[in-house]
C-alpha cells in the first residue's frame, strides 16, 4: 500500500507543479501585454498622438477602401515621407484630405504641374479616382506592405479617452487582483499542510 501511496502523493504533487507553471505562463503573458498596451498609449500621447516604433508609425484602418489589400479593423506600417522619397504609380501613401482626415490610398497616376509633381490616389475597393489631387506637402507616410489584421479596432478604441482611462485602472486592478489570489493560496497551501500533519499525527 505504501508505494501505491507514494506514487499517488508524486501524481499529485507532479500536477500541482504542472498548474503553477502553466499559472505564472499566463500571468506573464497577461502582464506583458498589459506593458505593451500600456507603454503604446504612452508613446502615442509623446508621438503627439502617432504611434511610432523604430522611424514606423502605425495606423487602425477604419474604412474598407483598400480592400482586399488590408482588411478594415487592421493595422499597418507606414514610413514617414520626406521631400526625397521618390513615389511612382502603384505605391500605397497616407495623406492628409481637404476635410483634414488621414486616407491611405493607392497612387492612380502621377501627374506634373510645373515644378510640382501632383497625386491622384483612388481605393483598392472604389469604382473611381479621388476627387482631389494629392500635393506633396500633404502626404504623411508611404505603407510599407506591413499589416496586422482586426488589431486597429483594439488601438482605435485604446486611443479614445475611455480606453486610456481603462488603461491606467486595469493594470492596477489585476495586480491587485493577482495579489490577493497569491495571498488566498498561500493560505490555503498552509491550511492543506496544518491538516495533513495533524492527520498524521
Amino acid at each position: 500500500m505504501e508505494p501505491r501511496s507514494q506514487k499517488y502523493q508524486l501524481r499529485k504533487n507532479k500536477k500541482a507543479q504542472i498548474k503553477k507553471i502553466v499559472s505564472h505562463t499566463v500571468t506573464a503573458i497577461l502582464i506583458t501585454v498589459l506593458i505593451a498596451v500600456s507603454s503604446f498609449v504612452i508613446i502615442t500621447r509623446f508621438n503627439g498622438g502617432e504611434a511610432e516604433l523604430f522611424g514606423y508609425q502605425l495606423k487602425a484602418v477604419l474604412s474598407g477602401s483598400m480592400e482586399p489589400t488590408f482588411q478594415t479593423g487592421s493595422i499597418i506600417a507606414v514610413k514617414k515621407f520626406n521631400s526625397e522619397t521618390h513615389l511612382d504609380k502603384g505605391d500605397i501613401i497616407t495623406f492628409i484630405d481637404e476635410s483634414e482626415k488621414l486616407i491611405t490610398h493607392r497612387i492612380h497616376r502621377v501627374l506634373e504641374s510645373g515644378d510640382e509633381t501632383l497625386y491622384e490616389t483612388k481605393g483598392d475597393n472604389n469604382d473611381a479616382p479621388d476627387r482631389q489631387l494629392v500635393q506633396s506637402e500633404n502626404i504623411v507616410a508611404e505603407y510599407t506592405g506591413f499589416t496586422i489584421p482586426y488589431v486597429g479596432y483594439i488601438i482605435d478604441n485604446i486611443q479614445s479617452r475611455i480606453g486610456q482611462s481603462l488603461l491606467l485602472i486595469l493594470p492596477g486592478a489585476f495586480l491587485f487582483g493577482y495579489g490577493v489570489l497569491t495571498i488566498w493560496q498561500i493560505f490555503r497551501e498552509l491550511d492543506n499542510k496544518t491538516k495533513r500533519l495533524s492527520n498524521e499525527n
